[in-house]
Formats: C-alpha cells, sequence, structure tokens
C-alpha cells in the first residue's frame, strides 16, 4: 500500500512541480520574480498536501486512487481497510508536504538573494 501511495502522491507532485517549473522558466528574464512565484506556488503545494492528509483520516478508502490501483489480493480486510488506508496516504501525503516546503523555502532564500544583489 505505501508503494502505490507514494507512487500516486509522486505523480500528482511531479504534474504539479512541472506547471511550477513550466512559471518559473516563463519568468527566467527575472530572476528574482521567478523564484518568489516558485516560492510561493511550492508554498501553497504544500498547503495542498497539508489539507490532503487532514482529509485522508474521513475520506471512504474505496474513493481513493491508491485503492483502484491495488491488487485484489493486495487490499486489506473491509475491517482494517479505513484505518490502514487513511494512515497510509496520511504518512505519504505529510511526507511530500515536507519535502515541498524544503523547496519552497530554498525558492524563497534565492529570491531573497537575488534581490538582496538586485537581479
Amino acid at each position: 500500500m505505501r508503494r502505490i501511495a507514494y507512487e500516486t502522491v509522486l505523480r500528482a507532485c511531479g504534474f504539479a512541480s512541472l506547471a511550477i517549473f513550466c512559471v518559473m522558466v516563463g519568468m527566467s528574464f527575472m530572476p528574482k520574480l521567478a523564484f518568489q512565484a516558485g516560492g510561493f506556488l511550492s508554498t501553497i503545494m504544500a498547503f495542498v498536501l497539508i489539507l490532503k492528509a487532514y482529509e485522508a483520516r474521513t475520506k471512504n478508502y474505496r474513493h481513493t486512487e491508491m485503492w483502484l490501483y491495488l491488487e485484489k489480493d493486495q487490499r486489506p480486510p473491509e475491517a482494517y481497510a479505513q484505518w490502514a488506508s487513511a494512515t497510509v496516504l496520511r504518512e505519504t501525503y505529510l511526507t511530500f508536504a515536507l519535502w515541498t516546503s524544503m523547496i519552497a523555502i530554498a525558492m524563497w532564500v534565492l529570491a531573497i538573494g537575488f534581490g538582496l544583489f538586485g537581479l
């Protein structure tokens, strides 16, 4: 379950990161602005991941993408499935939120650096 949760969240974060990267490339003529936009969008992405982690506690396990990718023989029993699914997804979302927030902090630091050097 953890591997599949990791893959589904990684894919979603990959698409969001691609969008953020495209915005930053579009603003590459002004590095400070590009990193500010990247930092802002990455911060939003981290908050969305935190909200998804909060939502994972109560979301029906049958309506998650992870559950759809699990083979029938890999699925836990119904009495255990809601707790297991919610726990795995919550941990995965929070892990990606942590990584995304570190990237956002790095982008904000770079934006401040470019601002200090007048670029």
